[in-house]
């Protein structure tokens, strides 16, 4: 789950990272406000959607204007700015061409940055452990830095049974080349931000820029961070900071029926359990010339109701031209995922070639639900054979 630059700052400040004072505004008034609160003399008007570039991103109506972070010096001037983004549709290079509308922004002191830097945590799944990852080049895309100039993203990985240590904060803050004040700052902030993600169940912080002010704090300029779906049960707090404005429809809708779904580009709808057999599923449509429309694992324990609303979900996807079910059946039975996909079917009046592979558990009972069905629905025998019936059966509707 993702959340606002401002919702971050706001738990990380429960937390002690230190970061500028501001306040959300919905409106142009409460905008105009959150700035006199301020008192100035500069003030950052920032668009609040998820996703990044925003600074350099550009407004639909007005492409050839401002980003959609500003920095001003007048209340007048957070006046015209948030009239500017307010309503108004955001493009960056991670939003797409599409845009996001701009529902809410950020009114934010200025800060007198000395230096940028990066600071980023996340969990390194090739040794399992936490790692902290660090710059001096902040304020840019850290795949950039890590592209150009790898030497200069230091990288610490924490020791599970310590936790992060003092010591090790002092490392990274020396790496960056923090001293003095600097570096106790650092230290502090770095011990805080570790804090915060381990016990929100995060699985990322980033801080871009990471900045050192001219008083020597170290400060978050800005905030992102990421949730952990499994654990939001012990997250009450996080939960209710989830904005389904921001979130694909498909993709919400989704996780209403503890459905895994990942909108893709492609031309064939793709329903499988396991995200194993998901992945490959995908990668045989490639292999064999086309390119799946979605990712979708129903679990190892779906019902026939949520193997329904899976179907379903599929079918709302206008580019979907086929549909290929591939369903090993180990704890999930095959008549199960049958009874599902003939009750989606005769739902939604099927009218895109339709091909399914089942195996394992009750495969006789389940092939024998669809032939009965009256439907027309090619079987496949394994995954290659099913992959070039879709394939085939798309270019020749």
């Amino acid at each position: 789950m993702n959340i606002h630059e401002y919702q971050a700052k706001q738990l990380l400040r429960e937390y002690g990272v230190a970061v500028p004072h501001g306040g959300v505004a919905f409106t142009v008034d409460e905008a105009v406000a959150k700035a006199e609160e301020l008192g100035g003399p500069v003030y950052v008007v920032k668009s609040q959607i998820h996703a990044g570039g925003r600074g350099a991103g550009r407004f639909k109506d007005n492409p050839g204007g401002q980003g959609g972070v500003r920095v001003v010096k007048s209340v007048e001037e957070v006046r015209e700015s948030a009239g500017e983004m307010l309503g108004h549709v955001l493009v960056t290079k991670q939003t797409g061409p599409a845009g996001k509308e701009v529902k809410r922004i950020y009114v934010e002191e200025g800060c007198d940055i000395a230096r940028e830097m990066y600071l980023g945590m996340l969990l390194d799944r090739e040794t399992s452990r936490l790692i902290m990852m660090a710059s001096t080049e902040g304020g840019m895309d850290i795949e950039d830095v890590a592209a150009k100039t790898p030497e200069k993203i230091l990288k610490l990985q924490i020791d599970p049974a310590t936790g992060m240590t003092p010591r090790d904060a002092r490392e990274l803050a020396l790496g960056l080349d923090l001293e003095g004040r600097q570096a106790d700052s650092g230290v502090e902030f770095m011990l805080a931000i570790y804090k915060a993600f381990t016990e929100l169940d995060a699985s990322i912080v980033e801080i871009n820029p990471l900045v050192v002010t001219a008083g020597g704090e170290v400060m978050a300029l800005d905030a992102k961070m990421n949730f952990d779906d499994n654990a939001l049960y012990r997250q009450k707090e996080v939960e209710e900071l989830r904005d389904e404005d921001e979130e694909d429809p498909a993709e919400l809708e989704a996780s209403k029926h503890e459905l895994n779904y990942i909108k893709l580009d492609g031309s064939i709808g793709c329903m499988v359990n396991g995200a194993g057999l998901a992945m490959a599923t995908m990668d045989i449509i490639k292999l064999k010339g086309s390119s799946p429309a979605n990712f979708l694992d129903v679990g190892g324990g779906a019902t026939k109701e949520r193997v329904t609303e899976a179907f379903k979900l599929i079918l709302s996807d206008d580019n979907v031209k086929g549909i290929l079910v591939n369903i090993f059946g180990g704890i999930m039975r095959c008549d199960v995922i049958a009874e599902g996909v003939v009750a989606a079917a005769k739902e939604v009046s099927l009218s895109v070639p339709l091909v399914v592979r089942l195996e394992g558990t009750n495969v006789d009972r389940g092939k024998q639900i669809m032939a009965d069905s009256g439907l027309a629905i090619i079987s496949a025998d394994d995954l290659g054979d099913a992959a070039e019936k879709i394939v085939k059966a798309v270019k020749e509707a």
